[in-house]
C-alpha cells in the first residue's frame, strides 16, 4: 500500500527543507528502515558501500545503501529515480554525522532519567517511546552503549521527528566515552605525551577549551574525504602546536585522536608515525 499523496508530498517537502540546512536526508519505508539496494546494486554488484565512511548517494541514481544514500542535493531528492521511494516512504531520515551532529537515542524513561542526571542540557526531540538528545559534534555510532541508549552519528541514520526544543550544545566527553569498548588498545606504548614544560598550572587546561580543541580535531579527521594520512598528520601537528608544550594532553586525549584516525582506515603504525613526526617537527 502506498502513502496518501499529501503524506508523500509532506515527506518530500520535509526532505527539501532539511537539505537547505545542510542536513543529508533519505526516505524510510515502513518499519523505519531504509530502502534496499536496487537490482543494479544487489549483492554489492556496484562495488558496494556497506563500510563507506562518507555520506552521499551510490553511483547509481537510486536511494541505495541505507545511510550512505543521504544527500543534500535537491536535484537528487527530486529525481524521478527517487519518486517511487517517496511514494512508498513512511518517514524521512537524516545522517547526523553528515550534518555535524550526534544523536543520543534514549528509548525509555530509565534512559531519560540517566541522561538528565549525567549529560549536559541540549536540544531534545520527543520520540514515540523516549527522546533524542542532539549535540554539536560527530563521533562513531554505537548501539546499546547503556540499557536503552544508542548513539547515532557517523555511518548511521536517525528518523526526523521535528526540530525539538532547547539550545544545542557541544558533544560532551561522557557521550564519547560511551562508545569506547573495553579493552581498547588504541594508543601504542611507543606514544608519549609531552610533559609540562616549566612547571606551574597549564593556562589551557579547562574542560571547555580542551574538549573543544580535541572535538574539532576529531571532526577534522572524521570529515576528511581524501588524503586521510596527510589530514591526520596535520591535525596531530595542530593539536601538539596548541597543547604539546604546556602539558594539557593526556593519554585519553591522544587515544581519542587515534580512534578517529583508525576509524578512517589509518593503521596504528601510521598513527604512531604521524604523531612522532609531528613531535619531531615541533621539537618536542
Amino acid at each position: 500500500m502506498t502513502q496518501p499523496t499529501d503524506s508523500r508530498r509532506e515527506h518530500l517537502q520535509t526532505a527539501l527543507f532539511l537539505a537547505t540546512s545542510a542536513v543529508p536526508v533519505l526516505p524510510l519505508r515502513a518499519g523505519k528502515v531504509p530502502f534496499g539496494n536496487c537490482r543494479h546494486c544487489a549483492n554489492n554488484a556496484c562495488g558496494g558501500r556497506p563500510n563507506m565512511k562518507i555520506a552521499g548517494p551510490c553511483a547509481c541514481p537510486h536511494p541505495c545503501h541505507g545511510w550512505a544514500a543521504a544527500t543534500t542535493d535537491p536535484v537528487v531528492i527530486n529525481a524521478s529515480t527517487w519518486a517511487r521511494a517517496w511514494r512508498d516512504a513512511a518517514a524521512v531520515a537524516y545522517h547526523p554525522g553528515g550534518a555535524g551532529l550526534t544523536v543520543v537515542d534514549l528509548d525509555n524513561a530509565e534512559a531519560i532519567a540517566w541522561a538528565r542526571a549525567n549529560l549536559s542540557a541540549t536540544r531534545i526531540v520527543r520520540t514515540t517511546r523516549g527522546e533524542h538528545w542532539l549535540y554539536q559534534g560527530v563521533m562513531q555510532s554505537a548501539n546499546a552503549v547503556r540499557p536503552g541508549v544508542d548513539i547515532k552519528s557517523t555511518m548511521a541514520y536517525a528518523r526526523w521527528l521535528g526540530t525539538g526544543t532547547g539550545t544545542m550544545t557541544p558533544l560532551p566527553d561522557v557521550v564519547r566515552a560511551l562508545a569506547v569498548k573495553e579493552p581498547t588498545a588504541v594508543l601504542p606504548a611507543a606514544i608519549t605525551v609531552p610533559a609540562l614544560i616549566g612547571g606551574g598550572e597549564c593556562p589551557h587546561r579547562t574542560p571547555v577549551y580542551l574538549d573543544r580543541g580535541i572535538a574539532m580535531a576529531e571532526q577534522r579527521i572524521t570529515e576528511a574525504r581524501s588524503a586521510v594520512h596527510a589530514t591526520v598528520y596535520r591535525t596531530f601537528l595542530a593539536v601538539l602546536s596548541a597543547h604539546g608544550r604546556c602539558g594539557c594532553l593526556t593519554d585519553t586525549h591522544v587515544a581519542r585522536l587515534f580512534v578517529a584516525a583508525q576509524a578512517k582506515g589509518e593503521s596504528p603504525r601510521h598513527c604512531t608515525d604521524a604523531w612522532a613526526n609531528a613531535r619531531t617537527r615541533l621539537g618536542l
